[in-house]
């Protein structure tokens, strides 16, 4: 994620190197049109009311699909700070419900190691490779875990089952086992949202018409507006089109919002966040340092 008030990225480069294909060919359709009517006089000219009506109808269309991303990663944005309450209000509960120590730190480690493997499976990356999920687990708990369909429900399932047999053995009441089993619900219900963003894309027609459409009006564009503009017709054929294009493809990297672009949530702050918040309920002061934005003002 990028933060505003560190921001070291150049708008140049997002535009000639991210947008590159796109720019050169708004430039070169704005460079052809101008120079035919200018040199070789072709004529060739649009009314410019259509055009403007076009391009509003273009900018709502390309808006549209934007917003709707932006509300996919919102809506991961706040999943994220559900997860960030739950998880601490789990640590209070287990350190104040919960007699033995080991039980307590078990609970509480698991819940980590829970929350470290929803990270690299949003991220598609292999949790069994990830450091910081294998230190809150053992090596048996591991390779137990290996075979699972779904890691992450399997986690929970075990910490229900330690907490029943916790109630079975008198060591936990029955008041406090519902409400421990409500906050492994809401964990369930957090992270089932955060997998339907993950697995369910936006239509890839979106993309698709508003690519074409853009590109269409590149070419239009110029011939409307030539006629007044002259040779200025080219850097602002490259300015229009580019904003547009720039508006479409906001709402592309913005579909994902645990991507490893820029643009993604900090998960990987956000868990070591809770990690240590929940440690340190244990008591805990061996913990590791919370992540910070890089040079360039990225946190990932």
């Amino acid at each position: 994620m990028l933060y505003p008030g560190r921001r070291q990225f150049v708008f140049s480069r997002i535009v000639f190197i991210w947008q590159w294909k796109y720019t050169l060919y708004y430039l070169f359709a704005g460079v052809v049109l101008t120079a035919a009517h200018q040199i070789w006089d072709t004529r060739l000219e649009l009314p410019t009311l259509p055009l403007a009506v076009v391009g509003a109808a273009l900018g709502i269309f390309v808006s549209f699909r934007t917003n709707s991303a932006y509300a996919r990663w919102w809506e991961g944005r706040k999943l994220w700070g559900r997860l960030i309450n739950e998880s601490r209000h789990w640590a209070s509960q287990v350190a104040s419900y919960i007699d033995d120590p080991d039980t307590r730190r078990t609970l509480v480690h698991r819940h980590a190691a829970y929350v470290h493997a929803l990270r690299c499976l949003l991220r598609a990356q292999d949790p069994f490779a990830d450091a910081e999920f294998t230190a809150m687990l053992g090596d048996a708990d591991v390779e137990a875990l290996r075979a699972e369909s779904n890691l992450t429900h399997a986690l929970l399932a075990q910490q229900l089952d330690d907490l029943v047999a916790l109630e079975r053995r008198d060591e936990l009441n029955a008041f406090r086992l519902q409400s421990l089993d409500t906050t492994l619900r809401e964990l369930i219900n957090i992270q089932g949202g955060c997998e339907r963003i993950k697995k369910t894309p936006m239509p890839p027609l979106y993309g698709l018409l508003a690519e074409r459409l853009v590109q269409f009006y590149a070419v239009l564009f110029p011939s409307a507006v030539v006629h007044e503009l002259g040779w200025w017709t080219i850097p602002v054929n490259l300015l229009v089109c580019t904003a547009f294009s720039l508006i479409a493809e906001s709402g592309r990297v913005l579909e994902d919002p645990f991507t490893m672009f820029f643009n993604g949530l900090p998960l990987h702050a956000i868990s070591r966040m809770i990690e240590v918040n929940i440690r340190q309920r244990l008591g805990e002061e061996d913990l590791p340092p919370m992540i910070q934005p890089d040079a360039r003002g990225l946190l990932m």
